[in-house]
């Protein structure tokens, strides 16, 4: 059964751009450390089945999904919530 970890902050190739491509994410382990993934490892993650990844904005929770782009490089987005921009992408950067 895979883990679930809630995302709170992301690294961008590019901060300023909204559509840049996401290099890491991490977030806070129960007992309070701090872990970090490249988005390789996180996409691999998730494609094994070992972890599932989530983000909560204003109480409200969204599963991060692979998505392929049209050159058919993977990247990490959240399902369809209706935000623009994408949950994802407006989290902090992560130290």
């Amino acid at each position: 059964m895979a883990a679930n970890h809630q995302v709170k902050c992301i690294n961008k190739t590019n901060r300023q751009s909204a559509h840049e491509r996401i290099s890491s994410i991490g977030g806070v382990n129960g007992d309070g450390t701090r872990w970090k993934l490249s988005l390789d490892r996180a996409i691999e993650g998730i494609e094994a089945g070992k972890w599932k990844f989530y983000v909560s904005v204003r109480g409200e929770s969204v599963w991060v999904v692979v998505a392929k782009s049209a050159s058919g490089r993977k990247y990490l987005k959240t399902q369809n919530d209706g935000e623009q921009p994408n949950n994802l992408l407006s989290l902090p950067e992560c130290p």
